[in-house]
């Protein structure tokens, strides 16, 4: 069944405005998806066990600070947003950097990684301008607990002091990947860390690299970056400059872009990161490494375009998930990014089902 176009929200002024707009506009879901956040921490199916859900605010309000200390205007947009939607600024923590907040619940209470996580499984792609014909290309799926489909945003932000911003994410979370109006690409891959922090979480990381205005400065934004938790971060911009970034709190790998496409999924491949790295259940590794060869081996020859890469996206071998069994995973949506240009296209759930949206940023679409 195909699913309505992706919901765009539109956001513009101080970071207490985007915040507000995004807290008002969804604030019964955004209410509803923290709860079943907190719940599932709670249960310790992420966490390593059972632990109250007071004590699981408390974890979220102390990294409250990181968030502040990284960027106080996305703190303060995130603190409107949770204002506007009627959640805690700690709730709005757990619902908006989930799966880092989990490896910082982790790292505070000693609980073992269980392996009946499941993680987010994104497959991720940089194309170099050498392979697109001179129009290099970021693309990726994003990829979730099929619960977390219905919550898929996108906002288009016109900050005061920033660029303007196209960025896919959720009901409130300010960011999971994008691209701003300065031709900076951001995208990400889940990955679980052994070493977690009461630091800043993943989406706010992402927003503040949308800030930059090449590749190599979002870089520094992120090797400066108090992590809370493990993420793989890709990098691209117009001018073709990219790094692909295995980010642990104690551990951050960069490999830049050369002639050849970069491909990461859900597991570290550098040694650094690989020892802090947790364990993964042996069906989510068998995924992640399967995916990786399959967009490998789709981007080994020739010319690659847009509709090549929103095509990679569809493949039903391996990168497009149907949620099934035992865990209900799928493609929950798709970017593709063509930063040269600015051009941004987006699916709302599975590619295999869904047409991509071109998406303008915010000036063009309102004069």
């Amino acid at each position: 069944m195909q699913r309505p176009p992706i919901r765009i929200l539109d956001a513009a002024g101080s970071p207490g405005d985007i915040g507000r707009a995004h807290g008002t506009a969804y604030a019964d879901e955004i209410r509803r998806y923290t709860d079943e956040r907190v719940t599932l921490v709670a249960s310790g199916l992420w966490s390593g066990g059972p632990i109250g859900e007071a004590d699981v605010l408390a974890i979220a309000e102390s990294m409250l600070p990181a968030h502040e200390t990284f960027d106080a205007d996305l703190h303060a947009e995130m603190l409107a947003m949770a204002e506007a939607a009627g959640i805690s600024p700690a709730e709005a923590v757990v619902v908006g950097g989930f799966t880092d907040f989990v490896d910082t619940v982790r790292a505070v209470v000693g609980g073992d990684m269980p392996l009946s996580v499941v993680e987010d499984d994104c497959t991720a792609m940089i194309v170099p301008d050498a392979r697109a014909e001179g129009r290099g290309l970021f693309g990726q799926t994003w990829d979730m607990h099929d619960t977390a489909t219905d919550h898929v945003l996108l906002l288009r932000v016109q900050p005061t002091d920033a660029p303007a911003a196209l960025v896919f994410t959720t009901t409130g979370c300010v960011g999971q990947m994008g691209m701003n109006a300065a031709g900076v690409c951001v995208g990400i891959n889940n990955l679980v860390g052994l070493d977690g922090t009461t630091g800043v979480a993943w989406t706010s990381v992402v927003r503040g690299m949308l800030k930059a205005s090449t590749a190599d400065e979002a870089l520094k934004i992120l090797l400066d970056a108090d992590l809370a938790g493990a993420h793989n971060f890709l990098i691209f911009d117009k001018h073709g400059s990219g790094h692909n970034i295995e980010a642990m709190p104690s551990v951050r790998a960069v490999t830049s872009l050369a002639n050849q496409p970069i491909v990461h999924t859900n597991h570290t491949f550098d040694p650094g990161a690989t020892a802090v790295q947790a364990d993964k259940d042996a069906g989510l590794m068998a995924s992640s490494d399967a995916r990786h060869a399959r967009a490998t081996e789709l981007l080994a020859d020739g010319p690659i375009d847009a509709e090549r890469l929103m095509e990679i996206t569809r493949d039903p071998e391996a990168i497009c998930q149907v949620a099934s069994d035992p865990y209900h995973i799928e493609s929950s949506g798709a970017a593709v990014m063509r930063p040269s240009t600015g051009d941004f296209w987006a699916c709302w759930g599975r590619p295999t089902d869904n047409d991509y949206q071109h998406i303008p940023f915010p000036d063009a679409a309102h004069g």
